[in-house]
């Protein structure tokens, strides 16, 4: 299915292919504990205003628990990378992607069966941490309300497995062939098992680039070039209205 964004003032709805949690096709989820693909499979992402901040709902197959998280889920750690305005970070994190064409993002929330955070990427690039997101779990679904302001955004969106024994919660891709491994064709390959993106785009598990989805235009430069445009226009309009007054001397 095509990915199609219904988006109005308040809402952006993005919906994902069904089916395809296994990175490039050939990922292989660890079987200790056993996990069900559909637990890590995106399936649509939606971001609405709350009052003056922003709620974002991932809809998965279903809603893992391998770990017996209090919460409720414990399969995945979904990752959401934000773009508030121009500029930004390149690099998603630790996921080994990078944004696509350039475009950067201001804000990164990561959620987990066992605690979720959320940073926001000041102008000098360092990270500020912001109070920490509150996730709730309707059926098949993970809603997020978070502090980050109100607005049109632009969005990358990835699946990881999650795990204990990393300090981070994700399990990277190896190699390996034991029961506890996430596997992988290639060494250094991208965490995450399922990234939001039209069907057919593999770009994220070949060049380890995604493209975001939302509201991606840098306004306040586009506005500037306008502004500089029209101020070009204007002083040669004013260049030319002058001379004909003057006319040619003789």
């Amino acid at each position: 299915m095509p990915l199609l964004p219904l988006l109005t003032a308040a809402l952006l709805i993005i919906p994902d292919p069904a089916g395809d949690a296994r990175g490039d096709g050939g990922y292989v989820l660890p079987r200790r504990p056993a996990l069900s693909a559909d637990a890590l499979d995106l399936r649509s992402f939606r971001a609405e205003v709350s009052g003056k901040t922003m709620r974002f709902t991932v809809d998965f197959g279903q809603i893992g628990n391998p770990w017996n998280a209090p919460s409720g889920f414990s399969a995945g750690v979904t990752d959401i990378f934000i773009k508030t305005g121009p500029g930004g970070q390149q690099v998603l994190a630790d996921t080994g992607l990078r944004t696509r064409n350039g475009v950067g993002w201001q804000y990164h929330l990561r959620v987990t069966g066992f605690g979720s955070t959320l940073e926001r990427v000041q102008p000098d690039q360092t990270a500020q941490s912001l109070p920490a997101p509150t996730v709730r779990v309707e059926g098949t679904s993970l809603v997020i309300d978070t502090d980050v302001p109100a607005g049109n955004y632009g969005y990358w969106v990835t699946s990881s497995v999650y795990t204990p024994l990393s300090a981070a919660g994700v399990l990277r891709p190896s190699t390996d062939t034991v029961p506890t491994a996430l596997q992988a064709g290639r060494a250094g390959a991208p965490t995450p098992v399922d990234v939001l993106a039209p069907a057919g785009d593999v770009r994220a598990f070949s060049d380890d680039t995604l493209a975001p989805v939302g509201e991606t235009r840098e306004w306040p430069v586009i506005v500037l070039a306008v502004l500089g445009g029209l101020g070009l226009l204007l002083t040669v309009g004013a260049t030319v209205v002058v001379w004909r007054r003057l006319g040619p001397r003789t």
